[in-house]
């Protein structure tokens, strides 16, 4: 997770996660929909699909990016947004 406040006005933070083949990123977009949706929290966007192998659920405050390894490996947020303080890492 990226605390991307001081470089960035379009959030507060970035939650990058990837999986391992199209059904783990469609369990992981299902699990982290569900789970926040009982708190009561909904997106207010979703772009993509897990075949296309980056998922995005927009927070407003926290933008969640799912990705199937190719696709993050070619974006590399971290690396992009490299200014940002890393707030949680798990490998």
């Amino acid at each position: 997770m990226l605390d991307i406040r001081p470089v960035s006005l379009i959030a507060d933070y970035f939650v990058i996660c990837s999986g391992v083949n199209e059904r783990h990123l469609k369990a992981i977009v299902e699990e982290v929909t569900k789970r926040l949706d009982e708190v009561g929290v909904n997106p207010l966007h979703t772009e993509g699909i897990p075949s296309s192998g980056w998922v995005i659920l927009d927070y407003n405050s926290v933008i969640v990016h799912i990705f199937a390894p190719a696709e993050r490996q070619y974006y590399r947020l971290e690396r992009l947004w490299s200014d940002a303080k890393v707030v949680v890492r798990i490998q």
